[in-house]
């Protein structure tokens, strides 16, 4: 079987920036990605997990993630 990975973790800056654009991306309603500590730093956890998942849905919460965080610079 081959495995798909379901989940990338982000971090944008130092943890304060990080945190802050999670709390944006959960505010802005387009997808929900959660905040984990991993080795140490802040990460932006973004997972895949539905069927109902369409390519569509993935561009969508691309464009809002990228948009946010330009526009929190």
């Amino acid at each position: 079987n081959e495995g798909v990975p379901n989940q990338v973790l982000v971090k944008v800056g130092d943890t304060g920036r990080t945190k802050e654009i999670i709390r944006r991306v959960q505010e802005d309603g387009t997808c929900w990605c959660g905040e984990t500590v991993w080795q140490g730093h802040t990460a932006m956890r973004i997972s895949v997990s539905s069927w109902k998942t369409t390519e569509t849905d993935v561009d969508e919460s691309v464009t809002a993630i990228l948009r946010i965080v330009h526009e929190s610079r």
